[in-house]
């Protein structure tokens, strides 16, 4: 009587771990992600058909195993049924990168470098101007004076609100930027009054479209009346 009742729990639990065995994960769902797609994340964190096996997935949630993805902090994955998943990327937060021996430097609101790549990420900025020593990932940019990440910081979140594409921002030795925008450069000076120095810009911009020269809104002045700025075709 024993043996018959262990050989049906042994024949249950076999079925059960064939069943298991060929259940696969093949509906994702991916939010909080922007520097790669859906697509593109799915099959970094399912690259083959053992980590689509449902258990897979579990044990390695609960064991906090991740697979290392450039540009993001982390993912958590949730099981939702046995063949879908839910997926949250939480992306690093990059402000902006320098170019350093012959790779791209992404770096943070703070300076600290996150990540070394050849890739071009689409609407971060290239900065360019700043000097600094040897560069080391995971740590923060060598520069001269470090007040430059705040101005970098509450420059890119300007140009993002006012939804201002730029290529490279460029900064002379007395931190003075200019903006890099196809055939289009941009003088905006000093850090003071840069809110309105963008919102001038984005007013300007549909009248200069497709122009090849140079804005100069360094002379902004909140307090005139008619506000005119100089633009030289080149």
């Amino acid at each position: 009587m024993r043996r018959k009742v262990f050989a049906a729990a042994l024949s249950v639990l076999l079925c059960a771990a064939i069943v298991c065995a060929s259940l696969q994960v093949r509906h994702v769902k991916v939010e909080g992600n922007r520097m790669y797609t859906a697509e593109q994340i799915e099959a970094l964190i399912f690259p083959d058909m053992i980590s689509r096996n449902p258990l897979v997935v579990l044990v390695n949630g609960m064991r906090g195993k991740q697979r290392s993805i450039p540009f993001v902090q982390s993912c958590r994955v949730t099981l939702t049924s046995p063949v879908s998943a839910e997926v949250i990327v939480y992306e690093k937060s990059i402000v902006g990168y320098v170019r350093y021996m012959s790779s791209n430097m992404y770096f943070d609101k703070d300076g600290i470098v996150v990540e070394s790549s050849s890739k071009k990420l689409d609407g971060i900025p290239e900065i360019t101007g700043l000097s600094f020593g040897n560069i080391v990932l995971y740590q923060k940019l060598p520069v001269e004076d470090e007040k430059i990440f705040a101005m970098i910081l509450n420059l890119t979140q300007n140009l993002s609100t006012n939804g201002i594409p730029v290529d490279c921002i460029r900064y002379n030795s007395s931190l003075e930027a200019t903006l890099v925008m196809g055939n289009i450069r941009v003088l905006l000076g000093s850090a003071d009054e840069m809110n309105g120095k963008l919102s001038e810009l984005k007013n300007i911009l549909p009248k200069i479209e497709g122009l090849s020269g140079t804005l100069d809104l360094s002379v902004y002045d909140p307090t005139a009346q008619n506000r005119m700025y100089s633009f030289k075709k080149s």
